[in-house]
């Protein structure tokens, strides 16, 4: 077995800054939990993870039962490709309480391959007039320069 063939196990992450760096990656939303990616640019280091669950989303025992039951699917999803060097924060929602332990690893699983997809550029919007059906243009416009 190579040195690269060994999967790394996610570490935690466990200090607010780290929380709120994640925060500024990328989002991907899901039926069950919101998964926010960061590239912290160091391929060499393991993959960390953290859990969120806010207030609104009920008392302390549903909360730390979700967030259990999330870290419970981390733990099964041993081959699951967490990229090294990156960080990972599953912000959990209520519907993560009712929903089976196979759909969770399957939303979860989801959300970590699309993460790992390359997206692509958006396109510029085009705004219509709903009246006309014509374009708009939705650049200001630019003052011409008196001399």
């Amino acid at each position: 077995m190579a040195q690269d063939d060994i999967i790394k196990k996610p570490g935690r992450l466990k200090i607010r800054p780290d929380f709120l760096a994640v925060q500024k990656g990328k989002r991907l939303r899901g039926p069950y939990f919101l998964l926010e990616t960061l590239d912290r640019g160091d391929p060499d280091q393991a993959p960390r993870i953290g859990f969120t669950v806010t207030k609104k989303q009920g008392n302390s025992v549903e909360r730390n039962r979700m967030r259990r039951r999330l870290r419970e699917v981390v733990r099964h999803m041993a081959g699951v490709p967490f990229k090294p060097g990156h960080d990972y924060v599953v912000v959990a929602r209520r519907d993560t309480l009712s929903a089976s332990f196979d759909g969770l690893v399957t939303a979860l699983t989801e959300r970590v391959n699309e993460s790992t997809k390359q997206r692509r550029p958006q396109q510029p919007r085009v705004d219509t007039d709903r009246r006309t059906g014509q374009h708009q243009n939705t650049r200001p416009s630019q003052p011409e320069h008196q001399d």
